[in-house]
Order: C-alpha cells, then sequence, then structure tokens
C-alpha cells in the first residue's frame, strides 16, 4: 500500500507541475518577474545564459527542499513529491531547451504529431514579444487545436 501511495503522490506532483507552469509562466514570467523572462523572448541577449533559467533554480530549490525534507525530518511524502517536481522539471527542460530551442542539438529529427504539436504551440507562444497578448503558457499539454493537421 505504501509503494502505491508513494507513486500516486509522484505521479500526482507531476501532473500538477504542468499546472504550476502554465501559471507561472502567465502570471509570474509575462507578469511581475518580466524582467527575468524577458530575455528568452528577446534572443539579443548575446549568451547563453539566460536570465529566465533562474526559474528552474527556483523550482530546483523547492524540489531539494522536499529531499531534505524527507531526508532529515523523516516526511515520507516528501521524496515523491521531490522526485514528482524533478521529473517534471527534467522533462520540461528535454522538451523546452533541447528540444525546442536546441540548447544542445539533439531530437532535431524527432517528427512525430505530439513533438510538432508541442513545437507549434510553442512558436505561436514566441511570436508575441512583448508580456502582453501571450498565449501557449503550458509546455506538455498544449490546447488540442496545435495537434491538428490542415
Amino acid at each position: 500500500m505504501q509503494t502505491l501511495l508513494w507513486i500516486v503522490v509522484f505521479l500526482l506532483t507531476f501532473t500538477i507541475m504542468e499546472f504550476m507552469a502554465w501559471f507561472t509562466h502567465k502570471y509570474v514570467m509575462h507578469g511581475f518577474l518580466w524582467v527575468l523572462h524577458r530575455d528568452h523572448h528577446h534572443k539579443d541577449h548575446g549568451s547563453w545564459w539566460e536570465r529566465n533559467d533562474f526559474f528552474f533554480i527556483f523550482y530546483a530549490l523547492i524540489s531539494i527542499g522536499c529531499f531534505l525534507l524527507w531526508q532529515y525530518e523523516n516526511v515520507w511524502i516528501g521524496l515523491p513529491i521531490g522526485l514528482g517536481i524533478f521529473a517534471y522539471g527534467f522533462t520540461y527542460f528535454m522538451v523546452h531547451d533541447i528540444f525546442i530551442h536546441q540548447r544542445f542539438k539533439l531530437f532535431r529529427n524527432a517528427n512525430n504529431w505530439y513533438a510538432k504539436g508541442i513545437r507549434r504551440a510553442h512558436k505561436i507562444h514566441h511570436k508575441h514579444l512583448g508580456k502582453e497578448d501571450g498565449e501557449c503558457f503550458g509546455m506538455l499539454l498544449p490546447p488540442t487545436k496545435y495537434f491538428k493537421t490542415k
């Protein structure tokens, strides 16, 4: 029973992180912390590092905090939550930074329906250079219209 509960908490955390990514992206990154996210939309900074990368660090610290809660305070739920946040962050990094933005030249030939839909949605998001009028703030579950072919 404990293993099943651990798996449910892990999967629930991973799933909730997609909503957290959407919410953070829409209301924080395109809101009061636009100053950190702006360079991700304007590639005029001339650096591999973007201020936008601080958001990854924030969620990494939350994940580490959950691991520490589990390790030093013996709070069992800290481990599956920490791993769920880490797994989502790793997935987000692989999809967003490696697959879409090609920060490392991997997965360039992925061309299935899901890959195409993710690319379309992200391209629409980046067509807006300002913090207003944005759309497609999620990452792994964009609106279904981006998966349809004409």
